[in-house]
């Protein structure tokens, strides 16, 4: 599988809210990545298991329905991808309409995610979420 096909593969699993298989694209010293965390919320979470923790409240704070937008650039380095896209869903709480705009850089090797770096913006997070108490509930995780 090519690491544009992990990537999308990745994705289809986050939109189909199955977190488990979402964490288990990575690889088990993977790390994800948060450049642009606001204080107080994780900027870096190793290990697969790790990610799984962290990924697993995930439907509990937003049900993501569809990618309106999707960019995957290949890299010239064939393991690394960028993706751009927006996700679009409802928040749990409340099912007030969600929908946010990411961009990650994505290391793959043997169909695994090394490392998943989401530069996502808290500020837009917390209020497409309902408020900084919700995001702060989950941590600030992606849309991955």
């Amino acid at each position: 599988m090519s690491a544009v096909d992990t990537v999308n593969r990745a994705l289809e699993l986050l939109r189909a809210q199955d977190m488990a298989g979402f964490a288990n694209m990575w690889a088990p010293d993977g790390v994800i990545e948060f450049p642009f965390a606001a204080p107080g919320y994780p900027q870096r979470v190793a290990g697969r298991e790790a990610v799984a923790d962290y990924l697993r409240g995930y439907p509990d704070l937003l049900q993501i329905r569809e990618f309106p937008t999707k960019v995957v650039h290949q890299s010239v380095d064939p393991d690394v991808v960028i993706v751009e896209f927006e996700a679009a869903g409802v928040v749990t709480a409340t099912g007030a309409p969600y929908r946010m705009r990411y961009v990650a850089v994505i290391t793959v090797r043997d169909g695994e995610i090394q490392n998943y770096r989401d530069y996502w913006s808290p500020l837009a997070a917390a209020e497409a979420a309902g408020g900084s108490e919700q995001v702060n509930s989950f941590g600030g995780a992606t849309g991955a």
